[in-house]
């Protein structure tokens, strides 16, 4: 089987190749006719020039003829009254354009045969002076324009019969992952929701890691006929009709093969109450594979209303530790994506030390009257704050407190009174 994938790859991009070559050499041919007339004419430069307008719009008109001959037409399903397979019915209004635009060149290209070759000499005399204006720029402009027109069309026939019905295909398939996610996730089915958006996300190109989806494990019979991931959603849709247990999943998860922890996986998404958080941490750190890891987040996304705070901690620090580590999950991926979404799912961790504003402690203004470093004459204001104290030029001394004889201070850092400054006990003169 696997010789058999390689030799198909390898032909594949043979074919490829061989593609690249013959439009280039196409390419190649009519740009070097262009340049060898050029080279020949007394403006040379005007020439190349004028034949590179020429041959470049005649190249364009041909790839939009054969965009209109190759749009492809919607495959009617199977249901009652023809309608296409899908969640809604495609617009076909370009496909009926197309229909109507090859019929009418068809048709009047038919009527016209007989005066091709006229029509031709009239158009390379009205492209002649663009390459010169000399003696056989008239045939080589109309070979130009017909050798490019041809090349063009069937360089636009082939992409759009080639590439755009893959990319409509593709486009539609997304559309249906996308809704039936949706479906999934208004059921409760937050595991399979998830599941069905990375697929369809990978769909368009949007997530990285189809590869990482693709890996078979090791022991897988050569001869299955369904991928892995399908095995994984048969498994996970009968999880809850299942008689295992949670030891037993464990003990199938601690086997060892890689097919028993993939089907340990499936049985963890389907029923949470089968997850053990100890073996997912197991498989998202140590993975056997990056399919497995991806499996393991889709277990570790439904188990995260059944976490404690403890839990919660170690999936985050797992996590966190995988996303940043360099052989841990790649950027972009699909596992990327899931381990972000969890990230941004678990909430912020209790018992975190909160910002305590402490009361700002009084200075000595606070605690004890202000005091000034020198007082002019005449002033009334006691000097000192001491009790029972008061100057010589007072009028009235300032009256004690009933039934205390010394003042209460108001904090206890405030006992004390400052010491006065040397300098500050100047008399007051009468």
């Amino acid at each position: 089987m696997a010789v058999k994938v390689r030799r198909a790859g390898s032909t594949a991009a043979a074919v490829q190749a061989v593609q690249r070559v013959a439009a280039g050499v196409l390419l190649g041919v009519g740009v070097l006719g262009l340049l060898l007339f050029s080279l020949g004419r007394e403006r040379a430069w005007q020439a190349l020039g004028g034949g590179l307008v020429v041959a470049g719009a005649s190249m364009v008109l041909g790839g939009a003829l054969g965009f209109l001959f190759g749009v492809p037409r919607v495959r009617a399903g199977g249901g009652p009254g023809g309608e296409a397979h899908g969640s809604y019915a495609p617009n076909t209004n370009l496909e009926q354009v197309s229909d109507w635009l090859t019929k009418v060149l068809l048709g009047v290209g038919l009527t016209q045969l007989g005066s091709l070759g006229e029509r031709m000499h009239q158009l390379g005399s009205a492209l002649a002076p663009a390459l010169g204006g000399e003696e056989g720029a008239v045939p080589f402009a109309a070979a130009l324009v017909l050798y490019f027109l041809v090349l063009g069309f069937l360089a636009g026939w082939l992409v759009t019969r080639l590439a755009l019905p893959r990319v409509l295909s593709d486009a539609d398939e997304a559309l249906d992952l996308f809704l039936a996610g949706q479906d999934r996730d208004r059921r409760g089915d937050k595991v399979g929701a998830d599941d069905l958006r990375v697929r369809a996300m990978q769909q368009l190109g949007l997530l990285g890691g189809p590869a990482d989806r693709s890996e078979e494990p090791a022991r897988r019979p050569a001869g299955a006929a369904t991928g892995p991931a399908t095995v994984m959603a048969e498994v996970r849709s009968a999880a809850r009709r299942s008689a295992l247990t949670a030891d037993q999943v464990r003990e199938l998860f601690a086997g060892g093969d890689e097919d028993r922890r993939l089907q340990a996986l499936a049985l963890m998404q389907g029923d949470p109450a089968l997850a053990d958080l100890p073996c997912l941490l197991d498989a998202i750190e140590h993975p056997r594979s990056g399919f497995e890891q991806y499996n393991a987040l889709l277990a570790a996304r439904g188990l995260l209303n059944r976490l404690p705070e403890a839990g919660a901690q170690r999936l985050r620090d797992a996590l966190a530790g995988q996303l940043v580590a360099a052989d841990g999950i790649p950027y972009g991926s699909d596992r990327s994506w899931l381990a972000e979404k969890i990230l941004s799912r678990l909430e912020a961790p209790a018992g975190l030390p909160q910002r305590i504003s402490l009361p700002q402690q009084p200075g000595p203004s606070a605690g004890a009257p202000a005091r000034s470093g020198s007082s002019e004459p005449g002033s009334s204001e006691p000097e000192s704050s001491e009790p029972g104290s008061s100057q010589p030029g007072s009028s009235q001394p300032e009256p004690a407190q009933p039934g205390s004889s010394q003042p209460e201070p108001a904090q206890p850092e405030s006992r004390q009174p400052e010491p006065a400054q040397p300098e500050s006990r100047q008399p007051v003169q009468p």
